[in-house]
């Protein structure tokens, strides 16, 4: 199993929880089971969000593996100019 932080307004599709658990071995994976567990959180995913893996942001690169020791944070795409 794999812990995510939830940060900021993701948090209301958790019931707000700071922390859950899903099981996924990528990026890609964590993302549909998260979506899976907490469909309120489906339609932010679907607009973009950002996750840190061990203190690298991703946004799109769905086969990054994960492990069940990795640091994840979820949150808001980051974006920026």
């Amino acid at each position: 199993m794999v812990r995510v932080a939830i940060w900021g307004s993701l948090r209301a599709a958790t019931g707000g929880r700071a922390e859950v658990e899903v099981e996924a071995g990528n990026l890609r994976e964590l993302l549909d089971r998260l979506a899976e567990a907490h469909p309120g959180i489906r339609p932010q995913i679907d607009r973009g969000v950002s996750v840190v893996i061990d203190g690298l942001v991703y946004n799109d690169s769905w086969f990054t593996p994960v492990r069940p020791d990795s640091e994840v944070v979820l949150l808001p795409r980051i974006v920026g100019g």
